[in-house]
């Protein structure tokens, strides 16, 4: 792909929906890779979805938890993927092999995870009620990050572009600047409203390019700074945002921002319906809102890393936003013409010749003698979009697509001949998730045994409350993505999932029969004289107050009803 060519001169931002993604499971978190090729999709069942994003198809889904996956981030190589859930443990992934590589296990609900940009070994984790936590994934070893005000525990924190400082805010508004490897105290402001009260920090991003970070505050107002100006101004410095980007006409409070791919534009989703709002950076001036469906809430927001491209997600479903493309075929060959209907050509009579005879010849100068130079046609020159400014060359072993294996027909749909998967048995439950998806029986069958293998520690932090409720189970009003209860559907695992036969609640009076045990009636001693009888008693039977409790019902108990 040839990035150069899509480079559009002016704006570079998307301007329209162009169409959305159905992982199946509703959709809670989604992040790009390094290089945009493949998105990452964290779903409410605990799923985590991987699309190759030139072809919009799945290419992986991992069977990562049994809770709604709540934050993800992808390795500086792309090989790994590391997730958090709600029931507070996080997982690194093999994302070749589907494999869990570790687990840990936090006291408290997870907020945000963030790779090292540099080193894969580190991962920063806000937990809630906590302060941040860095993890050395190596040793499995931890270290305590220090804050402001010990009894404001509220702290988010954000690795800066290559790793070197981590920062961090508070509810009061204060900002850390501490040194990733020591962990010592570099520099510090507080973030203050008009009338030098402070604000809590919601979140903190920083640019792909450049040294600008954004604080997204409690005061509905978006601050922009310059890194390099916090590091000069030292600790209580008083630094001024070169930019404060809001809603002045509907206060809107923002649920995600982040920066565009070049670092040129910032967009913010709105906390209270599915609008994505589109600064310039330079100049701060609103270029574009996009609206959504109506009705929905914004639950995240991801821009791609080279194109003007965004990925949100409301109600389940990941929306994409693009630009427009038109064709400019001027723009290749000056003297295209685009015919109406067709139009009868006349070939000049040397136009296809090897050797035109009628061409006079030249005489040999300079500029002529330069065309005997061998051209180099082999050496490929790295992707300025794909290289970082401290960095001259690519990365040689990032993984930026998935092998997609082809679609196999399921063992249920095909009764003639041996299953296409010999390591399913045929009497065996099926795995799959509710939804049918034929994609996932490959990687669950891949990590079934190998998440076994996969080493859990626990993390003890002191002073930390373990009752947290994770704020995607507790909040209210977004009805339609909050509804569905959290955790895998229920059938997932092969029990009752194609039973259609659901009996219905006996409204009447007490059955002036008596009541037939399971037992009984499933060996033909319970009554009725006939299956169908039976059938009836058992099921009334079941539900009426003060019988047996029965067990689930079974697929050949009524395979002779019609």
């Amino acid at each position: 792909m040839n990035l150069e060519l899509l480079e559009s001169f002016g704006q570079n931002y998307p301007e329209e929906a162009d169409g959305t993604l159905d992982c199946i499971s509703m959709a809670l978190t989604c992040t790009f890779n390094r290089w945009g090729t493949l998105l990452a999709v964290g779903c409410n069942d605990g799923r985590i979805v991987i699309w190759d994003f030139l072809t919009r198809g799945i290419a992986k889904i991992i069977s990562a938890h049994i809770h709604p996956v709540c934050s993800l981030c992808w390795s500086r190589d792309g090989h790994k993927l590391v997730s958090a859930s709600t029931d507070n443990i996080v997982s690194q992934w093999d994302v070749l092999t589907g494999d869990c590589d570790q687990r840990f296990r936090f006291p408290s609900p997870i907020l945000k995870l963030q790779y090292h940009p540099r080193d894969i070994d580190k991962v920063l984790v806000c937990p809630m009620k906590s302060a941040p936590v860095l993890l050395t994934l190596s040793d499995s070893k931890h270290v305590v990050l220090p804050v402001d005000d010990d009894s404001d525990l509220n702290v988010v924190a954000a690795f800066d572009r290559r790793g070197e400082y981590i920062y961090t805010g508070n509810a009061k508004g204060k900002i850390l600047v501490l040194n990733t490897n020591n962990q010592e105290l570099v520099a510090s402001f507080r973030v203050t409203t008009g009338t030098s009260n402070t604000t809590a920090i919601k979140s903190i991003e920083f640019a792909r390019k450049g040294s600008c970070f954004l604080i997204n505050t409690a005061d509905r107002i978006i601050r922009v700074y310059d890194g390099r100006e916090i590091l000069t101004c030292g600790r209580d410095g008083e630094p001024e945002p070169m930019q404060k980007l809001q809603d002045l006409v509907n206060r809107t409070p923002w649920k995600r921002c982040c920066f565009s791919g070049d670092g040129e534009y910032i967009v913010a989703g709105s906390a209270r319906q599915h609008a994505l709002y589109i600064w310039e950076k330079s100049i701060g001036n609103l270029v574009k809102i996009l609206h959504g469906t109506r009705g929905e809430l914004l639950l995240d927001v991801a821009w791609h890393p080279v194109r003007p491209i965004i990925a949100s997600i409301s109600s389940g479903v990941v929306s994409i936003w693009a630009q427009n493309q038109v064709e400019n075929w001027s723009a290749f060959a000056p003297d295209f013409k685009e015919l109406d209907e067709n139009v009868e050509y006349e070939e000049r009579e040397s136009e296809f010749d090897i050797e035109d005879e009628d061409k006079s010849e030249p005489e040999q100068t300079g500029a002529d003698a330069a065309e005997d130079e061998e051209v180099d046609v082999t050496t490929v020159d790295p992707i300025v979009a794909f290289c970082s400014s401290d960095e001259e060359l690519e990365d040689n072993k990032a993984l930026l697509y998935l092998p997609i294996a082809p679609e196999v027909e399921d063992p249920e749909e095909n009764p003639f001949g041996p299953p296409p998967d010999s390591s399913v048995q045929p009497g065996a439950p099926d795995e799959s998730l509710a939804g049918g998806d034929r994609k996932q029986r490959q990687p669950s069958s891949e990590g079934g045994p190998a998440k076994k293998k996969a080493r859990t520690t626990t993390i003890e932090l002191q002073g930390v409350p373990s009752d947290e409720v994770h704020p995607l189970l507790g909040v209210k009003g977004d009805s339609k993505s909050k509804k569905k209860t959290a955790g895998r559907p229920k059938g997932s695992k092969g029990k009752d999932k194609d039973f259609s036969f659901r009996p219905k609640p006996y409204k009447g009076d007490r059955p002036s029969f008596p009541m037939v045990p399971e037992a009984l009636s499933s060996s033909g001693l319970g009554g009725g004289g006939g299956g169908e009888g039976g059938m009836k008693v058992r099921a009334e039977g079941a539900l009426a107050t003060g019988s047996l409790v029965t067990q689930p019902f079974k697929q050949h108990n009524i395979g002779g009803m019609d």
